[in-house]
């Protein structure tokens, strides 16, 4: 029922490059939009919002055609079918190298329908992850049946063993949050399939440009578009994608439980999609300077960043990404309190949750990201006190250098 997620394009008038053989990094730009207007519109730069709820139809057998899948069309805005909606998604696809995406109206949202689609044999929960999804996964979904087996990286040899009592969907984020831990995709996804299992990866941090699970060997990317593929702190969304086989059934999901993007957020969110490889590299080469910096830094006591040679996992990440991406976490060398200060008194780097925007951001996971965890669980996962995630934003690098080199003059008060 219903039509498939992404349909493909119609032929181009005249002969020109397909899509096929364009770098996936072009196709946010490229002005043709195929199904946003089924009428076939002149070529223009901007994706239009179709900010109606309902779309009629000449006749019973045409309305017929959309709702029993034999032809694609729009329908209803609540079930996706939205010509604006139709269109990120297949940009989306395009950038990930997915066969199928579906945009939903958070990061979170696009988890949710995934873990109830799919979790209900059992989820194992790799590494640390956002608050909200632990919480999720810890709190709320064992009241649906569904539960989680959690474990740390350190923890990897009990993989095979969780598979081996029934789990069948992995998720992990990676690099993770905050600690920015680098997980071997490749590996992951070739024991998850020997034993039957599915795995979900939060590509949240790195994003598209950074690096691609899917073809890695996982069967799920998922983001909150709300970061790095919105990029500019005014949009809410979440993606989720993977092949059209496994992400078709998570359409009714969305459908049903009502976390369809709207079409305002999702002609944003295309908006952004046209600037993502140009601002996530800006921000790759930032946030490197930065922690070349900071490293040599003795009131930081640790600098978290994949592209340093020192991290543990540089030589992971150096292998299945094609950047280190915009955040790092330090290790202020003081107590909470401390820290505290050191966040108070940036100036450049703005104290808030989330990241990926143009703006720098600092937070104090315990008092943000990862506050709602237990002080034990914090403390088995390495999340401390003096723990500050940096999200490094498009101002100037020696501007953002200098702002952090003042603001730990409070270490040394």
């Amino acid at each position: 029922m219903f039509p498939r997620l992404v349909a493909p394009p119609p032929a181009p008038p005249t002969p020109r490059r397909t899509e096929s053989h364009r770098d996936p990094h072009t196709r946010p730009i490229d002005p043709r939009h195929p199904r946003d207007q089924p009428q076939g519109p002149p070529r223009r730069p901007h994706l239009p919002i179709y900010n109606t709820t309902t779309f009629a139809f000449e006749d019973t057998a045409a309305l017929l055609d959309v709702v029993e899948g034999r032809k694609a069309g729009s329908l209803y805005t609540r079930y996706g079918l939205n010509p604006t909606t139709f269109a990120l998604e297949e940009t989306m696809a395009a950038v990930e190298g997915a066969e199928a995406a579906l945009a939903f109206c958070s990061g979170m949202a696009a988890e949710a329908a995934l873990f109830a689609q799919y979790g209900r044999e059992g989820i194992v929960c790799l590494g640390d992850a956002y608050g909200g999804t632990l919480e999720l996964l810890a709190d709320q979904l064992p009241h649906l049946g569904i539960n989680t087996t959690f474990l740390l990286g350190s923890e990897l040899d009990q993989l095979e063993g969780a598979l081996q009592a029934g789990a069948r969907l992995i998720f992990l984020e990676t690099p993770t949050n905050p600690a920015l831990e680098i997980f071997d995709v490749a590996a992951i996804s070739a024991l998850a399939h020997q034993h039957g299992a599915l795995v979900a990866v939060d590509n949240t941090f790195a994003s598209p440009v950074n690096q691609r699970p899917l073809k890695l060997g996982a069967d799920f990317v998922v983001y909150s578009a709300t970061k790095y593929l919105g990029g500019h702190s005014d949009v809410t969304a979440g993606f989720l994608l993977g092949s059209a086989e496994l992400v078709t059934p998570v359409w009714g999901w969305r459908k049903n439980l009502g976390t369809t993007i709207g079409p305002e957020p999702a002609s944003l969110l295309a908006r952004s999609l046209r600037t993502l490889t140009i601002r996530v590299q800006a921000q790759n080469a930032s946030a490197q300077a930065i922690a070349d910096a900071l490293e040599a830094d003795p009131r930081v006591a640790r600098v978290l960043y994949p592209g340093l040679p020192s991290f543990p996992g540089h030589a992971l990440a150096a292998k299945q990404m094609s950047g280190f991406g915009g955040i790092l976490t330090i290790e202020v060398n003081a107590d909470g309190a401390t820290t505290s200060r050191v966040a108070d008194r940036l100036a450049l780097f703005s104290l808030a949750p989330s990241l990926g925007g143009a703006e720098s951001l600092a937070t104090q996971p315990v008092t943000t990201t990862h506050h709602g965890l237990s002080e034990p669980e914090r403390e088995r996962r390495g999340i401390t006190d003096s723990m500050v995630r940096l999200s490094v934003g498009l101002e100037d690098t020696a501007d953002l250098i200098a702002d952090l080199t003042e603001a730990l003059n409070e270490v040394t008060r």
